[in-house]
């Protein structure tokens, strides 16, 4: 897969130090992350292409981190 995911225009990633938690903040809605999905959307910056995302995160089936990029991506968070 030679795609190289990053955020739509307008979803950011931030930390939130007082919930502890990593949010996804996208228009009208505030998606807060557990952290193997914060880990996954951090390295989603438009260089690494799905396979060296996967390649960077030890836990995890490979399929299940690609299932979460296309679900993400079907939100329309991530390009």
């Amino acid at each position: 897969m030679t795609w190289r995911p990053v955020l739509s225009r307008s979803a950011m990633l931030r930390h939130d130090p007082v919930r502890g938690a990593d949010l996804l903040i996208v228009p009208e809605r505030i998606v807060v992350l557990n952290a193997e999905a914060a880990a996954i959307v951090a390295l989603c910056d438009g260089a690494r292409t799905v396979a060296d995302i996967v390649a960077e995160l030890p836990e995890g089936p490979e399929s299940d981190i690609v299932e979460f990029l296309e679900r993400v991506r079907a939100e329309g968070w991530l390009r």
